[in-house]
């Protein structure tokens, strides 16, 4: 299956890539910090795709923020329609 871009998923790669920048890490030293490949790192960065809980919480640790940081402004709207319905 494609991976489909979401405004959700575009969010929190923004919000990763501000806090990664801010602290001068490389996404290369970001992936060997949280122990997540690079390539996942920049997929996440430019909102190709969501990681899951395990994953951020991994980059959250390595980037010394609380998890709930990368998720800050994350509204249900930015999801796809189809995400909603099934978590409804």
């Amino acid at each position: 299956m494609p991976r489909v871009p979401s405004a959700a998923a575009a969010h929190v790669g923004e919000r990763i890539a501000a806090l990664r920048r801010r602290q001068a890490m490389t996404q290369d030293q970001l992936a060997v910090a949280s122990d997540i490949d690079s390539s996942n790192i920049r997929s996440y960065e430019s909102g190709r795709s969501m990681m899951n809980v395990h994953s951020l919480v991994r980059i959250a640790a390595a980037l010394d923020v609380p998890p709930g940081d990368l998720l800050d402004g994350l509204t249900p709207e930015m999801f796809p329609a189809s995400a909603s319905r099934r978590l409804g």
